[in-house]
């Protein structure tokens, strides 16, 4: 290893231990009424009656369990299964499946649409804290919200998966995921968040069987089942026999089709962000170049999981097309600004904490596996950007952005529905865990 991704990694831990998990642990645990806070302001100030989001609280999960099976701290650990249990306790719906928007402060169901966006993320957090636990009841309910999202979201005439139900799976008009959003029935960045957590299902699964804690047939060994750490709302004591990796690895066979041959723009190389049912673009010519070089490496990894010679082939030169098509985002200093329409001329160049994140990462892969030297200048540029601009050293985390006059944005969340230890935590993370 090179000196200078030695330094790069040690500063990455140093960053997600001591500036972001400590903040989180220190100053956003609800001890009072369990969970996680669900509001900083930009300015600083904690709202603790604020709404508890099911992304934020979804990631929260993701994080923590990530730390714990990468670094083994107790702490993380303590604080994944708070999250694990509070999930399953308050946002799991028991009477329709699936798991609401949000809850208040107490912890009562406050919106309780079906958003599969965030049913995606909590597949995410249950199957990363089985990654790092073992605990079969986070599992079988990754499995149970991954069968509400094929049962209840994929489309059985155009194929991909519809944004949005209401707690009954009923159709509901307004489908977005945020006021900024358009309205339409399917989106890039849904279909981004659901490949993401069945690729980690998926590998979780693989992995299980890899280890010979399930038998050859899929069942598990009487050693696993016991040595399993089950909370008090859980009865899953026995062996069971799975029949959910075959069809899990046909879903993601199949996102990444719907990526390569639906989302992706062949004119541009862009990924196009809404459509309709029959998978019309719409909304006009808008560029996401934070979700390019997100969905660039993300769609890699899901490759990588499946590991499928064939698939590798398809989906390795469009992943260095996307990646070089969002340059068009990048600035001298080595940042990343956030989106453009073509049509209206409208450019959104403030310099968001998640792009910065997810620009390092997916130059970083794009560096690790295509050997392009460039690619990690791009990486070391964007996260030298990051530590003079976005860390905030004094109360912890990263601010939400910095205008494009370098001015601090204070109006945006420090911590928030959106604003979550995630993008930021998982860059640390995977940089930590990479072999470059």
């Amino acid at each position: 290893m090179n000196e200078t991704i030695k330094n790069l990694k040690a500063e990455m831990q140093d960053v997600l231990e001591n500036n972001i998990l400590r903040f989180w642990l220190d100053k956003m645990q609800d001890r009072e009424h369990r969970g996680f806070y669900g509001q900083m302001t930009g300015d600083g100030r904690l709202v603790k009656d604020a709404d508890k989001g099911g992304i934020l609280s979804a990631r929260i999960l993701w994080t923590f369990s990530a730390a714990y099976r990468v670094l083994k701290k107790p702490e993380y650990l303590m604080a994944a299964t708070r999250m694990k249990d509070y999930i399953l306790e308050h946002f799991y719906d028991e009477e329709f499946g699936g798991t609401y928007w949000s809850v208040d402060y107490l912890g009562r169901p406050k919106d309780t649409k079906k958003q599969f966006y965030a049913i995606g993320f909590m597949i995410y957090g249950l199957s990363e804290y089985y990654r790092a636990t073992g605990d079969e009841e986070a599992l079988q309910y990754a499995l149970k919200l991954y069968e509400c999202i094929e049962e209840h979201s994929l489309d059985k005439q155009y194929n991909g998966y519809i944004e949005a139900c209401t707690r009954e799976w009923g159709e509901i008009a307004d489908m977005r995921l945020s006021e900024l959003d358009a309205n339409y029935p399917k989106s890039q960045n849904t279909h981004l968040h659901i490949i993401e957590p069945y690729t980690n299902l998926y590998r979780a699964m693989r992995e299980c069987v890899e280890s010979g804690a399930w038998s050859v047939e899929g069942e598990m060994t009487q050693d696993q089942a016991h040595s399993t750490n089950l909370t008090p709302h859980s009865s899953l004591h026995t062996p069971r026999k799975d029949s959910s990796l075959p069809k899990l690895e046909a879903s993601l066979r199949n996102l990444i089709d719907i990526f390569t041959d639906r989302i992706l723009n062949p004119e541009t190389h862009h990924l196009d962000l809404f459509f309709d049912m029959d998978w019309t673009r719409q909304a006009g010519r808008l560029e996401s170049y934070g979700h390019d070089i997100e969905c660039s490496w993300l769609m890699h990894e899901a490759a990588l999981v499946l590991g499928d010679k064939e698939v590798l082939e398809k989906v390795e030169p469009i992943v260095q097309m996307v990646a070089k098509a969002s340059e068009k985002g990048l600035r001298p200093d080595g940042s990343m600004i956030h989106e453009a329409n073509l049509d209206s001329g409208h450019v959104d160049d403030d310099l968001h904490w998640w792009v910065q994140a997810e620009n390092v990462v997916g130059w970083i892969n794009i560096y690790q596996y295509f050997g392009d030297e460039d690619a990690l200048q791009k990486a070391l540029s964007c996260w030298q950007y990051i530590k003079d601009n976005l860390i905030d050293y004094e109360n912890g985390e990263w601010f939400w952005s910095r205008h494009p006059d370098g001015t601090l944005n204070t109006v945006d969340d420090h911590a928030g529905f959106w604003k979550c230890p995630y993008h930021n935590s998982r860059m640390c993370l995977e940089i930590i865990e990479r072999d470059l």
